[in-house]
């Protein structure tokens, strides 16, 4: 082959590998609405004030057909009521020593994304729980526990959770949805696609600065502490939706807004 033709060839090959690594394209997802207020609702639905523009519910719920919804996955770790349908899906779940590995604060066992075969195998599961989203009238999603391999007792890494989490964003582009992060405060998730974060207590720890640089008014936060959302509204209640809502979600609990 001449040098020319070969040289010519090479940058076209080049060019193909390099856009086949580029992160879905999301043009046709809708962004969060701005001007709005939010709700939190993984305890469950409840009617809220024509103010709240957005809604998050769990992905087992109905959406609001006046509200932008977003469907909340726990995309990393199982529910703890989902442990029968992991059992039957055992070699998903991560293990030490024979032993799932779990997160103690909710009792979820972690999903075991150390492979390529394996994050495969799982984000077909988790992306037929984004179909259902799609189908069901929802306009994003959030995946929840992107930061677990923090709690992995060292069997998972960084680079595991972001490989994982690209084939979810990925899967939910496809599904005509936008995707948000969850966790890791400092990681810009808009690198592999991410739309949107949702922060929970992000004033308590003082990260709500991190998110906004990251993906700027496509932030939702919530708190659970007064004078963390005090904060917060002060800090970011003009640009930002923002809530207080009870750390147990209930719906009967009267949410506030900035």
């Amino acid at each position: 082959m001449h040098r020319p033709l070969l040289a010519l060839t090479a940058a076209v090959l080049g060019l193909v590998l390099g856009l086949t690594a580029l992160p879905a394209h999301a043009a046709d997802v809708t962004p969060l609405p701005t001007g709005t207020d939010v709700d939190y609702q993984l305890g469950g639905p409840v009617d809220r004030p024509a103010h709240v523009g957005i809604v998050v519910r769990d992905r087992t719920a109905a959406a609001d057909p006046d509200r932008y919804n977003v469907c909340y996955v726990n995309g990393f770790q199982t529910q703890p009521d989902a442990k029968r349908f992991w059992r039957q899906r055992w070699n998903l779940v991560l293990k030490q020593d024979g032993r799932p590995v779990v997160d103690e604060n909710w009792g979820e066992w972690l999903l075991d994304i150390a492979t390529p075969a394996k994050r495969r195998r799982l984000a077909a599961i988790v992306g037929r729980w984004v179909d259902g989203c799609a189908r069901d009238g929802f306009q994003a999603v959030e995946f929840d526990n992107l930061d677990s391999f923090t709690r992995s007792r060292g069997e998972l890494s960084r680079r595991d959770a972001t490989a994982f989490a690209r084939l979810l964003v990925r899967r939910t582009h496809a599904a005509g949805l936008a995707a948000g992060q969850k966790n890791l405060a400092g990681y810009d998730g808009t690198r592999i696609g991410f739309d949107f974060a949702v922060s929970e207590s992000c004033a308590q720890y003082r990260e709500c600065g991190r998110y906004v640089e990251d993906f700027g008014t496509q932030v939702l936060m919530v708190e659970y502490r007064r004078v963390d959302f005090r904060r917060a509204c002060a800090d970011h209640g003009a640009t930002h939706a923002i809530v207080l809502r009870d750390l147990a979600l209930r719906p009967g609990h009267r949410a506030r807004y900035c």
